[in-house]
């Protein structure tokens, strides 16, 4: 038995966040908690590399329930096992979004989480080379970089873009969002950047902080309404933590509400239903669950289209409805892909489109109170009409990019959905074969002060003192970007809230 002021579940982005802050203070005793491995994999390192990592030993290799919406398809849901988490294994886009998707939690009741309140935070995580300082961190952990000169057919899609009517952008990350622009990374060097780099990395030596890996935590130990540790095991063994002021948890958008739900946290009768011990009846603990979807137009080229190194790419935040706020996002790969995210053998590129805003709602439930079994995984993907017309408005805004002229010297043909696919029941047909996982679930922890929050605007969990949640889980609405950067803001303002220091500083 051992005790510590603060324990941290889950060593993902958030988690690497919360240990780097939380043991500045040199009397704080701080316990990261790692179910996946310390060191990162020889692949991880390399940007390039990221597409093999899914179904690796550094993935959680999850799988949703069959999706009705998507002709019933189980979808892989790949997240990051392993000190870093999911930015261990991810694309490396360092993108905020669009400051109205933030605003949007204060008005569903996050009181005080509006973009303003996250900018300080989001400033905190970052040191940008080159970065305005009324916008943008110019000392924090993670080093954005400018990557180096793109490639021709980056060049080529860019202006596609902008002939497509997306104006440029320069930085999409500082006053405003939409439009076309070189999207950050977090790849320094040549090599990626987890949040272990950025934040562990460089205070491994701090002796008030301890971190340990392949520990799976498997129950909150509550007492009379106050967490006051966990257990989890490690090498077989079982293994108690206490913590003298908190447990956070960071274990993400699957993690956190798992153990929330197998520690008696959660719908009532879900878990008696499986046995477990109801200490607070939260019904939304699991709930909200939601996610990007994402589809693509598959173009053959008339000429080589892989390239050659890690270069910056472009990236549109656009609308598919006038009068609405940035809805849509595109990027661009260098092969056709087949549904389901499958790259093709054929040379070529694809325009890739996925909705910012999603309407639908899924769940997370426990599959049974086995803490080695994975959950049940249902984001419901395309069951509310307005994400389907939605979707169809964006596959059509992806198709006149990858018409635009500035792309007729590499166009071959339109592979997928391919030109016979003209009508909307056409197009939503290509959908719903071919739509997937932007790998940016969030929502099964949502944060507000209705009946189905699950933790307040300090992250303080419902019913019970002594827990806080802090990773992508407590986000009520998806926001209108790649998610890691907020989840690096969301869990500096944790810390801040945690240590009760003032103001966000930088660094």
């Amino acid at each position: 038995m051992t005790t510590f002021d603060f324990i941290v579940v889950g060593g993902g982005t958030a988690g690497c966040v919360l240990a780097a802050r939380l043991s500045q203070d040199p009397g704080t005793r701080v316990l990261l908690l790692e179910a996946g491995a310390a060191e990162p994999t020889a692949h991880m390192a390399d940007p390039a590399a990221w597409f093999m990592l899914a179904g690796t030993s550094v993935d959680w290799a999850y799988e949703t329930v069959p999706q009705p919406g998507t002709d019933d398809a189980v979808h892989p849901w790949p997240r990051g096992k392993v000190l870093g988490g999911s930015s261990g294994i991810n694309g490396m886009m360092h993108v905020r979004g669009h400051r109205a998707s933030f605003d949007a939690w204060e008005g569903i009741g996050a009181t005080g989480w509006n973009y303003d309140a996250l900018v300080p935070f989001f400033n905190r995580s970052e040191r940008v080379v080159g970065g305005d300082p009324a916008y943008r961190g110019l000392a924090g952990p993670m080093e954005i970089v400018p990557q180096p000169a793109t490639e021709p057919l980056w060049e080529a899609c860019h202006l596609a873009a902008v002939q497509a009517g997306h104006p440029h952008n320069d930085d999409s990350n500082a006053a405003a969002a939409a439009g076309v622009c070189w999207h950050e990374n977090n790849v320094v060097d040549g090599v990626r950047q987890s949040a272990a780099d950025a934040y562990l990395t460089p205070i491994a030596g701090r002796a008030n902080l301890t971190v340990v890996a392949d520990a799976h935590v498997h129950r909150l130990l509550i007492e009379h309404s106050t967490c006051r540790g966990v257990e989890y095991t490690r090498g077989g063994q079982l293994q108690t933590a206490f913590a003298g002021s908190e447990v956070v948890l960071s274990a993400g958008v699957i993690g956190s509400p798992q153990l929330l739900l197998l520690s008696g946290i959660g719908p009532g009768q879900h878990l008696r239903d499986l046995g477990i011990e109801v200490l607070a009846d939260l019904p939304g603990v699991g709930a909200n669950l939601h996610d990007h979807p994402k589809s693509e137009i598959a173009y053959t080229a008339t000429r080589p289209a892989r390239t050659t190194r890690y270069a910056r790419k472009p990236l549109v935040l656009t609308r598919t409805e006038p009068s609405a706020d940035p809805d849509l996002q595109m990027i661009f790969i260098d092969f056709p892909l087949h549904p389901r995210f499958v790259p093709g053998a054929e040379d070529g590129y694809s325009v890739i489109f996925s909705l910012m805003t999603p309407a639908s709602r899924g769940y997370l439930r426990l599959a049974s109170a086995d803490p080695q079994q994975a959950p049940l995984i249902d984001p419901n993907y395309l069951a509310e009409e307005s994400d389907q017309r939605r979707m169809v408005a964006g596959l059509r805004l992806a198709r006149e990019v990858g018409a635009a002229n500035a792309l007729a010297g590499w166009r071959d043909k339109e592979l997928s959905p391919g030109p016979g696919a003209q009508t909307d029941e056409a197009l939503l047909a290509h959908l719903r074969r071919s739509v997937s996982t932007y790998y940016h679930p969030v929502g099964t922890c949502k944060i507000g002060s209705d009946a189905m929050s699950v933790v307040d605007p300090q992250l303080g969990v419902h019913g019970i003192t002594n827990l806080r949640v802090a990773d992508a889980s407590i986000m009520p609405s998806i926001i209108s970007g790649n998610t890691n950067a907020s989840v690096l803001a969301i869990a500096e303002r944790a810390a801040n809230l945690i240590t009760g220091e003032a103001t966000a500083g930088q660094g």
